[in-house]
């Protein structure tokens, strides 16, 4: 019996080592390079994703999506890309690194992100070319930027911005810190950061509404559940989360 016991013990070790061998061949993960305004609703629809899907662990790189297009083309692994915008997908597609066509998931549009009870008394957009108060923006070849050029060439109102970010969440986190009185951003970052800011909606945003498409990138190393994970998002569980921060459908 003293032998036994022993060579018993060995037998199990030997079997959970290959159990945990087997979990963890098992285990993969997602890389979604995702545009910085779908930080929250992408953040809250990867969980479910992941609790869905057993051994699958959702890896997010969150920036804008000029520079998510930049680091594609230069050879960066992703199998999934979601853009703020149509023209920057269509960049992603004229470097040939989507794996098939993109599918427009939701809809986005402009607001006006003051300090919380809004001090300055920021009424619309033409309030933001006043003398006075310092404004920022998001870059024109950012999704957010090109959208502010375009909404102030059709009001004809003329902004100097204090900086350019290089994303959405740049120009919020200098409204929430005081470093800007105001800044251009998406109803949705506004939305999400209630807590911190107020919102100002203003009509002149409805002539810049941005399209967000999605795709799955060309040799992802996860494709199968790239295309899940596209599928997901375009559902209707993936559009009643994007709903809840203030986006729209196509």
């Amino acid at each position: 019996m003293r032998r036994l016991v022993p060579a018993l013990l060995a037998l199990a070790l030997a079997a959970t080592a290959c159990g945990s061998g087997e979990t963890a061949a098992e285990a993969k993960t997602l890389t979604v390079f995702a545009a910085a305004s779908l930080t929250e609703s992408f953040g809250t629809l990867g969980k479910r994703f992941e609790a869905q899907n057993s051994g699958v662990t959702v890896k997010f790189s969150f920036e804008g999506s000029s520079a998510l297009v930049q680091k594609l083309t230069q050879g960066a692994k992703a199998d999934v890309f979601a853009s703020a915008d149509q023209a920057n997908m269509d960049k992603a597609a004229k470097g040939e690194v989507l794996d098939g066509q993109p599918s427009v998931f939701a809809t986005n549009r402009l607001a006006i992100a003051v300090g919380k009870g809004n001090p300055k008394g920021i009424k619309g957009l033409a309030d933001l070319a006043k003398d006075g108060l310092t404004v920022v923006v998001c870059a024109p070849q950012v999704p957010c930027g090109s959208a502010a050029k375009k909404v102030q060439q059709s009001s004809g109102v003329t902004l100097e911005p204090a900086s350019e970010e290089q994303d959405v969440k740049s120009v919020l986190a200098k409204v929430q810190s005081g470093d800007a009185d105001a800044g251009l951003v998406y109803v949705t970052d506004a939305t999400s950061a209630a807590a911190k800011v107020d919102k100002v909606d203003f009509p002149e945003a409805a002539g810049a509404i941005n399209n967000y498409p999605i795709a799955v990138v060309k040799d992802a190393p996860q494709a199968d559940l790239a295309r899940r994970f596209r599928d997901f998002v375009l559902s209707e569980e993936g559009k009643k989360e994007l709903a809840k921060v203030g986006f729209g459908t196509p």
